[in-house]
């Protein structure tokens, strides 16, 4: 399920963002607590935390990281998850396909799809 219009808004103006928000999405720390939402623009990873309570209210950014950072590897065996950063997160299966994508268009271009009218 993509996340929801009004969350991408939020995030923009929590970390004052002017151009595209390229992918996005909620994880949440390993084993349940804190929630965070991961949001990937062209030149910044930007990690923020929405507390326990609360999966759509950024409370502070927990982290900043240049582009070519590299998100996963997910993990599946027992649910998604992945490291990153330090931190160990955990995913909706549904987000998998996100992360891969992510780090796809920097560290993989060939493997991503052609487009399909590329003179438009």
């Amino acid at each position: 399920m993509p996340v929801p219009g009004p969350l991408r808004k939020t995030c923009r103006d929590f970390l004052g963002i002017d151009g595209e928000i390229r992918y996005i999405f909620p994880a949440q720390s390993y084993g349940g607590g804190a929630g965070f939402i991961f949001v990937i623009t062209d030149d910044r990873i930007s990690v923020i935390t929405t507390g326990a309570l609360s999966r759509t209210k950024p409370k502070s950014v927990w982290g900043g990281y240049p582009r070519g950072t590299r998100i996963g590897p997910v993990e599946t065996g027992n649910g998604a998850s992945f490291v990153f950063a330090g931190g160990q997160f955990e995913i909706d299966d549904e987000y998998i396909a996100v992360i891969n994508a992510a780090d796809a268009e920097i560290f993989d271009r060939d493997s991503l799809p052609r487009d399909p009218l590329p003179d438009l």
